[in-house]
């Protein structure tokens, strides 16, 4: 499975960051088609997650970064 991994900070302190997992539901989904479905994905969790900045993001195998 592929996951879309956000490095999200929070706008008025932006010391404070957490990784965040968005999994896709498709078993199939390849790395390329991750990364051209991430922009909506990204819009959507920001606008879910107000006071929260999108840093840095990647699409990678689940489970292979550190949860914080």
């Amino acid at each position: 499975m592929i996951e879309l991994v956000l490095l999200a900070c929070l706008v008025d302190k932006p010391e404070s960051c957490r990784d965040v997992g968005l999994m896709y539901s498709s078993e199939n989904l390849t790395p390329m088609q991750c990364l051209m479905q991430a922009p909506p994905q990204m819009a959507k969790w920001v606008g879910e997650h107000p006071g929260w900045k999108i840093m840095k993001w990647s699409c990678r195998r689940a489970g292979r970064y550190a949860k914080t």
